[in-house]
């Protein structure tokens, strides 16, 4: 594995609050045509009444935020390019209660620490039927390691988890339930999310049944599909015979 490629999933990366409607507000800039400069322009215009002030601080928080988002919907890497384009195109064509599925799909394949984080939410919720930060916090340390950094970007995950209406708060302080979810029947869209699910993963391969029941998709219940399938709506999708009943899914040619 390329050692660039690989830095993606030991780096924190994502350390910012990120509001779904910036995702969608930048998604539409894309799909409109913008050249990245401008869209760049438009974003800075366009968030800066919800970062107030002018200090440096303020500033950087702002940048910071900017360009997570470009890297996400406007500047992917080539590793991601053929992603990207099929998820606008999915943005352009579902209602837009769907496109909260696409946007989840994109920012865990170009930051896998949100997976990451999802995926300990989702197992707790399936264990306990709750979330307790500090027990997410421990885990994504003994994961990341023991540095402040990490539990800041924990915690702002968490908190835009909230903001995406995934995770509920409770009358306790920290402690959170599960909120919307969501079924999803499409072929193409559960075979996208797939391909997005398998970026997230060092090895870039999984067993489809496990990809299925991903806790770090526990806000989607995505329906029952075999291997060839999901490979008949992508080419980039390979599937595999790993057993009797089990289909070992991998990237494969990305464009």
């Amino acid at each position: 594995m390329n050692p660039s490629v690989s830095s993606r999933y030991t780096r924190i990366g994502i350390d910012r609050i990120i509001r779904l409607k910036w995702l969608e507000q930048t998604a539409y800039l894309a799909l409109a045509g913008q050249k990245a400069p401008a869209i760049k322009t438009i974003l800075q215009k366009e968030l800066q009444p919800e970062f107030p002030g002018s200090n440096s601080n303020v500033r950087g928080s702002l940048d910071k935020t900017i360009t997570i988002l470009m890297r996400v919907w406007v500047r992917p890497s080539e590793e991601f390019s053929c992603l990207q384009q099929d998820g606008l195109e999915l943005i352009a064509t579902l209602p837009r209660e769907y496109h909260i599925i696409v946007h989840w799909g994109m920012i865990m394949a170009v930051y896998p620490f949100w997976s990451t984080v999802a995926s300990y939410v989702g197992r707790l919720l399936e264990l306990q039927g709750r979330v307790v930060a500090r027990q997410i916090q421990r885990r994504m340390r003994e994961h990341y390691g023991e540095r402040e950094t990490v539990s800041r970007a924990v915690q702002r995950v968490l908190r835009s988890f909230i903001d995406w209406g995934v995770l509920k708060e409770t009358s306790s302080k920290g402690v959170y339930t599960q909120g919307m979810s969501q079924d999803i029947k499409s072929l193409k869209l559960i075979a996208w999310l797939v391909e997005a699910f398998l970026h997230a993963q060092p090895e870039k391969k999984s067993v489809l049944r496990a990809i299925l029941n991903a806790t770090s998709l526990f806000p989607f219940h995505l329906s029952l599909v075999s291997g060839d399938q999901l490979a008949g709506v992508f080419e980039r999708l390979q599937v595999l015979r790993h057993d009797l009943d089990q289909d070992l899914i991998m990237l494969g040619r990305v464009s």
